[in-house]
């Protein structure tokens, strides 16, 4: 009780003693401004122009965009993808609210009827799009399914937004224009000619050798031009990588495992044969295949020229029933058998309607057909084709939605076999000529006529046994045992030296930036990546890791912070800009000459001729392009000579012999017109990009743990 009558005493103590240490780390964070940084660098992912991006609402659009790209496009690839859409979103937008546009009901009404003009289902009997139509068609998606629905809404603010672009392009888009000036100045850039007399004395004429360039020298080029030598933050790492690959005892089992097949007989540890069906005797080969083999069986019947061409002859020459075998092909060991042959043309020439369903490979956002629907809208097409097939190339013009053959009537001309997905080729290659059909592939129902076929040729139906080439689980523990101890004696020894006494290949890798994912040599590894920007990482610091195919056992050999690329990383660019410099410099110091015929008495050179040189295409004939001497040139009149002139690939004298004026216009709108079209067609790209290089714009991607 006493005990507890003290504590009630202090308990007041005690509620002070805590709210002051709260307070104090409420104020320590406000201070040292740590802690809310560290919330927001987590929670955001990036600011645009002020315009934050949440760490959830950008790895949803991710986790959109991958089940959208497809196994294809690696995470990092997607999450740059969307990060590049973000940031162009964010910059627009400030464009947008700064001038005040937007996308109104009516042209919001126009984007949908141009965007689904040729949609049938929103179509009434004359062809024509009806909107009663689609509103009934909107608000019965807005009944009966809200995901559904939802993706109609993501479509519309998807076209909202390209309209929304091109409204505020076409707005800068009006206020270029190209002068009349502008035409006359173009015209004569391209009009006004001179022909030239002049030396070139090359660099090349003095060795690189002579010419003494210091790290000072390249240090200062680089200060001097700062904006072309900025870089991010980088890591610099070298690795051993250790591949698990099977031995020469490995390959050895797996290709007498194989031979068991030939003979039918099983031979276990202790000498024990069991008795099998050889494989020539199989009756059922798909399944007998697909049970044996690391590939399943393909029913598909092949040319001799579809067969591995340091096997075709052999296994060509088979009958039916006989194996050849076992033989070595694209890291397999095979058995394969002749199954079957027939003949079959070796080209066709068909045409088709394509109807796409939701699900379907060619489905566009505007397909609505379920696959019953699709089904039943080929059918009924197909019912009208066989009746009159004049119609067909109204149909594909109308239904078909591929775009690939629909300028060409639906028609795909003489094409090889096995070059469209099986169903498509199985029917125009088996079929007759004139047959017509509906197909389901993954694609779509297709409607198909088939139009010629010719070269009728023997193919064959082979199956084969494949037993993948790979290491046993002996040579694998070898392999893992061998990166182990690389990996410990290294962070106790010189990384290189080690490497070097055990016969491994250490290979260095500079420059990794903090969102790259590929690692020359291994590939897609963004875990070595994260590792060598993780804050607690040291120089020197050692790590395996698990790769396709093996293990890399890597160290951190330098951590680069952003700012100005070093002398050493500079030099490969920077080196041959300053000798040619230094190069310039000597040669004008050498040369005293005043006249073209003595500077190549001098220098060992030949006066040479050029012809018809104008502005716009700054290039001198047996020289090439040089811009400032063309320049030089021009600013000269007949009959007189240049001094000494620096150009890309030596020193220069020249002299004008001619000069040949422009053609006088009478008016020059045309090129004014020119001029325009151009300007017009660099908005795109020039203007974003101008708009690009002005945003503020802070990337927290890497410490955002998005990657």
């Amino acid at each position: 009780m006493a005990i507890l009558n003290k504590i009630r005493q202090k308990t007041l103590v005690l509620i002070l003693v805590i709210a002051m240490a709260l307070f104090a780390f409420v104020l320590s964070g406000l201070f040292d401004g740590s802690a809310s940084f560290s919330d927001k660098s987590q929670s955001v992912v990036g600011t645009i122009n002020g315009k934050e991006i949440s760490r959830e609402d950008f790895t949803q659009k991710v986790e959109n965009a991958q089940r959208q790209l497809g196994p294809n496009a690696t995470n990092t690839q997607v999450m740059n993808r969307v990060w590049e859409q973000e940031v162009r979103n964010a910059i627009l937008e400030t464009e947008y609210e700064a001038l005040g546009i937007t996308v109104e009901q009516d042209q919001m009404r126009d984007l949908l009827k141009t965007a689904l003009a040729n949609n049938p289902q929103f179509s009434n009997e004359a062809g024509l799009f009806d909107e009663y139509m689609l509103n009934e068609y909107i608000s019965n998606l807005k009944a009966t399914s809200a995901a559904a629905y939802k993706s109609w809404v993501d479509y519309e603010q998807q076209l909202a937004a390209n309209g929304l672009q091109q409204n505020y392009f076409n707005l800068v888009k009006a206020g270029l224009t190209g002068t009349l000036a502008e035409g006359k100045l173009d015209h004569n850039l391209e009009g006004n000619k001179i022909d030239i007399k002049y030396v070139q004395v090359p660099y090349t004429s003095i060795a690189d050798s002579t010419v003494q360039v210091t790290k000072s020298d390249i240090s200062k080029y680089i200060n001097d031009n700062r904006k072309d030598f900025e870089v991010e933050e980088s890591r610099d790492i070298r690795f051993v990588q250790f591949k698990e690959v099977a031995s020469v005892e490995d390959e050895a089992a797996i290709e007498n495992e194989l031979k068991t097949f030939l003979n039918g007989q099983l031979v276990d540890e202790t000498g024990r044969k069991d008795t099998i069906v050889a494989f020539s005797k199989v009756k059922n080969d798909a399944e007998y295949i697909n049970l044996k083999s690391d590939v399943k069986f393909n029913e598909r019947f092949v040319f001799k020229s579809g067969l591995p061409s340091q096997v075709a002859d052999s296994i060509f020459g088979l009958s039916v029933g006989e194996v050849y075998g076992p033989y070595k092909e694209s890291g397999f060991f095979k058995l394969s058998k002749l199954i079957a042959e027939k003949n079959i043309p070796d080209s066709a020439k068909v045409r088709h309607i394509l109807i796409p369903f939701l699900g379907s490979q060619s489905a566009s956002p505007e397909v609505t057909l379920t696959e019953d629907q699709a089904k039943e809208r080929a059918d009924s097409l197909l019912a009208v084709l066989k009746r009159n097939k004049s119609k067909f190339p109204d149909f594909v013009k109308e239904f078909s939605s591929d775009q690939g053959s629909v300028a060409n009537e639906g028609r795909y001309d003489w094409h090889p076999y096995n070059t469209m997905v099986p169903e498509f080729n199985d029917f125009e290659f088996e079929g007759k000529v004139g047959d017509m059909g509906v197909v389901k592939t993954v694609f779509g129902f297709h409607i198909i006529e088939i139009e010629g076929q010719k070269n009728k040729k023997r193919a064959v139906q082979v199956g084969t046994i494949a037993r993948q080439i790979e290491p046993s689980e002996e040579t694998s523990a070898k392999i893992f045992r061998d990166a182990s101890k690389f990996e410990i004696d290294a962070a106790k020894q010189d990384f290189e030296a080690l490497a070097k006494e055990s016969s491994y290949t250490v290979r260095p890798v500079n420059g990794i930036k903090a969102l790259d994912e590929s690692i020359p040599g291994v590939g897609n590894q963004r875990p070595i990546v994260r590792w060598a920007f993780e804050e607690e990482a040291e120089v020197g610091d050692i790590k395996r890791f698990n790769v396709t195919g093996g293990y890399v056992v890597a160290q951190l050999v330098a951590k680069n912070e952003a700012g100005l690329m070093s002398v050493e990383d500079a030099t490969a660019t920077v080196l041959p800009k300053i000798r040619k410099e230094k190069k310039a410099e000597i040669i004008k110091e050498r040369i005293s000459a005043t006249t073209l015929e003595d500077l190549a008495t001098a220098e060992g050179g030949s006066v040479r001729t050029a012809s018809a040189i104008n502005m716009k295409n700054p290039t001198i004939s047996g020289a090439g392009r040089e811009p400032l001497v063309v320049g030089t040139a021009f600013g000269l009149s007949e009959g007189e000579t240049s001094g000494l002139v620096v150009g890309e690939k030596g020193i220069y004298m020249v002299q004008v012999t001619k000069v040949t004026p422009a053609v006088e216009l009478d008016n020059y709108q045309a090129a004014a017109n020119r001029i325009e079209q151009q300007k017009s067609r660099t908005v795109s790209t020039k203007l974003y990009n101008a708009l690009k290089a002005a945003a503020e714009i802070e990337d927290n991607r890497a410490s955002s743990q998005v990657q």
